[in-house]
């Protein structure tokens, strides 16, 4: 199953605990539905009439049980009547679920646009105060960026039709649900460049195809990857390319998310028929990328010349394996409350490393990473919840370890020798981001202390993953158990007494 379903079906049976609401059960209903299509169809390659069917269920049980349907269109005075609304609707989703489908053409493509916008989805979630859009948007990007770092270019494990369906659907949902409930003061065309580049791109390719008057469902390399491929960037290059673009139009949403249907409209246009145009125009020209020895291939010579030194190699790693576990212990140590509740949770949870300590066949590995990762999220959920209980000294030290551990993980990244754990497009899209992150976060002042506490986790986490991923000394992962086991043991005594 893969993994941010996983999540994303995990918010949505809590959900449906917390507010079982038709519009819920809908989502959820919707989500297994297309998972079982996709699974049916990756596992036999059924028709093309048949996946519209999935399609077709998932999209109309969210409109007439969850009643859930777009009433206000861009450039369009008044609502649109129940008799349209309805039948419009189901047609975007599907439209949405079978871009983001078809953007699955290059190793983390899909998910690294998809994260893209949902990161916008997350942001303008929780500016609105809705706290569905935040949840599953918040869910479904945990389940891509595990995901991502096994299925970034060479792939270990692919995303298939059961996860793009699944998140096309679940982008659909959102967005529709953010701008015609949520937040109906936002522009009506918004979608367009929360979406991004996949809705372009099918429009660009379904045309092409009807020109030329080929099978409107049989695959061709006419899409914009295949396209940039063909004009010489290679695998790595083209996605990030593209996640450059998906980038610029989910910012810009954000951005722009009060202005004009027209306005946001023609920001939408201008930046497509700009990346057409020039992709058309070097095609007819025979453009072809030219790779000489210019600044980027001595810089590429430089790289590979440090790693030949093993201090080089090594002194990152060596503060990521110190840095990590002593910014946990010191998290638990230094702010001033501690719920109960929490500390329960820590309690229960503090059996996993401690069991692993002593009878480590008992435990399996997964579980244990799972326990790390949740004992660095802690500090981040206090620092959300609980922000006036950070001394002022301490969220300036734990602002400061966070920059030199984030500036070691990229030396580390990038000197690294291990390939599993080289520079891909996926740490390229953690980079875009944590830029995007600081930005907001001068916009909204009110934000700050989440976005502070975003970054902690993400930089605290990723730590974690590459000294339990990697060939990182036994005593260093050892440490690691034994500061996880000792936060807990701390919150728990902190929260109790």
């Amino acid at each position: 199953m893969n993994p941010f379903f996983e999540l994303t079906l995990a918010v949505a049976v809590s959900m449906l605990v917390v507010r079982p609401d038709p519009l819920t059960q809908s989502f959820l209903i919707g989500c297994v539905t297309l998972f079982a299509f996709g699974i049916w169809d990756d596992a036999r390659t059924i028709g093309h009439w048949t996946k519209f069917l999935g399609q077709l269920g998932a999209a109309g049980v969210v409109v007439y049980y969850g009643n859930l349907w777009v009433a206000r269109v861009p450039l369009l005075d008044g609502a649109l009547p129940l008799e349209l609304g309805k039948p419009f609707t189901i047609f975007a989703l599907i439209g949405v679920i079978n871009a983001t489908n078809h953007s699955d053409g290059l190793d983390g493509l899909a998910g690294g646009e998809s994260i893209l916008s949902l990161i916008a989805l997350a942001v303008l979630g929780y500016m609105s105060g809705s706290t569905l859009v935040l949840s599953i948007s918040l869910a479904t990007i945990g389940g891509i960026l595990g995901f991502l770092r096994y299925n970034s270019h060479p792939a270990y494990v692919f995303m298939g039709d059961s996860g793009s369906q699944v998140l096309g659907f679940t982008l659909a949902f959102l967005v529709v649900y953010l701008t015609q409930t949520a937040n109906t003061a936002v522009s009506a065309a918004l979608p367009l460049l929360i979406l991004g580049l996949p809705i372009a791109d099918i429009l660009s390719v379904l045309y092409q195809r009807i020109r030329g008057r080929m099978n409107w469902f049989k695959a061709t390399r006419n899409h914009v990857h295949h396209r940039l491929m063909h004009l010489g960037f290679n695998h790595c290059e083209t996605v990030v390319i593209i996640y450059s673009i998906q980038a610029a139009l989910v910012t810009t949403a954000i951005l722009a998310r009060y202005e004009a249907d027209t306005a946001v409209a023609l920001v939408y246009g201008t930046v497509i028929a700009t990346c057409f145009s020039t992709l058309t125009l070097a095609e007819r020209r025979a453009w072809r990328l030219q790779r000489g020895q210019g600044a980027w291939s001595r810089l590429t010579h430089t790289l590979a010349r440090l790693k030949m030194h093993t201090a080089v190699l090594k002194a990152p790693l060596l503060v990521i394996t110190a840095l990590a576990p002593t910014m946990m212990l010191l998290s638990a140590l230094m702010v001033t409350h501690i719920p109960t509740d929490l500390a329960v949770t820590a309690a229960l949870l503090s059996a996993v490393p401690a069991v692993y300590l002593f009878w480590p066949r008992m435990v399996h590995p997964a579980l244990l990473r799972l326990a790390i990762y949740a004992t660095a999220i802690i500090p981040a959920y206090l620092l959300i919840s609980y922000p006036e209980e950070f001394p002022q000294r301490a969220e300036s030290l734990t602002i400061a370890l966070t920059v030199v551990l984030a500036a070691a993980m990229v030396l580390y990244v990038s000197l690294g020798a291990e390939q599993r754990f080289g520079t891909t497009p996926t740490d390229y899209l953690i980079v875009c981001g944590v830029v995007a992150l600081l930005v907001f976060g001068s916009i909204d002042v009110n934000s700050r202390s989440v976005i502070e506490a975003v970054l902690f986790a993400t930089v605290l986490m990723y730590a974690c993953e590459i000294i339990v991923g990697t060939a990182a000394a036994s005593s260093s992962r050892r440490l690691l158990q034994c500061s996880t086991l000792g936060t807990l043991l701390i919150i728990t005594l902190r929260g109790v007494l």
